[in-house]
């Protein structure tokens, strides 16, 4: 543990200094608490508090998971407005430690730093379990952080309580608190991979990005109505995304070559 603390302390001393990565700890959070924000803001008086959630003109997905036991078709209305932002805040890890974990490997082999450190005793799990953990916990925390927040503006807003209850229920949480960081390491290991193949890290994080894809595909169908996302579709996205985290982590063992590097990295 203390070789992967060392690892940790080194990496947040060394990106903590690029101003790209401040910039989207504070920025992206910023914007992706405030649009919610905004829509909720805008969709609080529609009209529609008087009338059933049949009414509303929703998929019937969302409504019968969603809107049952008397919930009335304006909060019905924005339950549905605020769950399409809800893939935003699970964007959230996935895309705030690319930076830091493209720049990991290829920042440290332009700069010649990566071949002293490999030629110490530290293990490759040791040295891959330390960079990710410093990619991955800065994005946890400022996601957490924007969700409080967010949590905040909802009561500033006067938001319904029906629409907060289910903001705060299993879906959300499920969503942040476990899948989240789930996705983020995902993401960071694969950032890792990428950095490790790439001489340059702008390359490495243009590269590593494509990561994204998938969640943004999966928002794209749940506005489109293709979708719906629910308990159950949550937990099996966790299942199958801790398999795949698993596996990344067993396979960067073995991509990771330090005797390549050792002696071919000049």
């Amino acid at each position: 543990m203390n070789h992967i603390r060392t690892i940790i302390d080194k990496e947040w001393a060394e990106v903590f200094k690029n101003r790209m990565v401040i910039l989207s700890l504070v920025l992206l959070p910023l914007l992706f608490t405030t649009l919610p924000l905004v829509m909720l803001g805008v969709t609080r008086t529609s009209g529609m508090e008087g009338l059933d959630a049949q009414s509303s003109g929703l998929p019937q997905g969302f409504i019968d998971s969603a809107c049952q036991g008397g919930v009335n078709a304006g909060d019905c209305m924005q339950m549905y407005v605020v769950n399409e932002f809800l893939i935003l805040f699970m964007l959230m890890p996935v895309m705030i430690p690319i930076t830091i974990a493209a720049y990991s490997i290829v920042g440290e082999k332009t700069t010649h730093s990566l071949e002293p450190l490999l030629a110490t005793p530290i293990t490759t799990v040791e040295l891959l379990a330390g960079k990710c953990l410093a990619a991955v916990i800065p994005a946890i925390l400022v996601t957490d952080l924007a969700f409080g927040i967010f949590n905040l503006g909802l009561v500033l807003l006067k938001v319904s309580p029906v629409v907060r209850a289910y903001i705060g229920g299993p879906i959300w949480v499920l969503g942040i608190v476990i899948l989240g960081p789930i996705l983020s390491v995902i993401a960071v290991n694969f950032a890792i991979y990428v950095s490790a193949r790439v001489n340059d890290p702008r390359a490495a994080e243009q590269f590593a990005s494509v990561i994204i894809m998938p969640l943004l595909l999966v928002m794209f169908a749940q506005m489109a109505g293709v979708i719906v996302i629910n308990v159950l579709s949550m937990l099996a996205a966790i299942a199958l995304c801790l398999l795949v985290a698993f596996g990344m982590l067993h396979l960067g063992t073995l991509v990771f070559d330090r005797e390549n590097i050792l002696t071919r990295w000049k």
